[in-house]
């Protein structure tokens, strides 16, 4: 028998869901290391990132992992989506400390559009993400797309102005 009793535990856990998809890239972000390990704002690494280069693909994830960017760095969460059957690209996302591949609201499978910049690192083409979108309700940002400042080297407060 269906009565209101019954449906207002389907309704909370939906409203609950929603909250946590909402609230999980605010919640994911740590506090950065004393020494960010290369993934300052003036680093080599982040020096290569171009916002006037700015692109997108969309894709389906065939991989999440961490990798180390360039010698020396602290390792990155990095996604390989897939464009076709034959075709992936590796999108380097954030570094592991800020967001590790269970943090960052995307899994296997999942169909996303990634924005960001390509760049050459060792003879690679990669793609330095700005934000990672999955469906209409979830965004992950991790730079501040018309500069590409990257989050982790913003404070709670500014980053969470530039979420939205």
């Amino acid at each position: 028998m269906k009565n209101g009793r019954q449906q207002r535990p389907l309704g909370r856990a939906l409203l609950i869901a929603v909250a946590l998809v909402f609230t999980l890239p605010l919640s994911a972000a740590a506090e950065p290391p004393a020494d960010m390990q290369g993934w300052e704002i003036d680093s080599p690494y982040n020096k290569l990132y171009d916002a006037r280069e700015l692109d997108s693909f969309k894709g389906y994830v065939r991989k999440i992992y961490t990798l180390v960017p360039m010698p020396g760095m602290a390792p990155a969460t990095a996604l390989e989506v897939a464009e076709s059957e034959e075709d992936f690209n590796v999108v380097h996302v954030c570094p592991e400390w800020f967001a590790g591949p269970g943090d960052i609201g995307i899994r296997r499978g999942d169909r996303v559009k990634v924005k960001g910049v390509w760049v050459e690192i060792d003879g690679e083409f990669v793609f330095m993400a700005s934000k990672v979108k999955k469906g209409d309700y979830f965004d992950f940002k991790v730079r501040i797309t018309k500069d590409g400042t990257p989050f982790w080297t913003l404070s709670p407060e500014e980053q969470e102005k530039h979420r939205n």
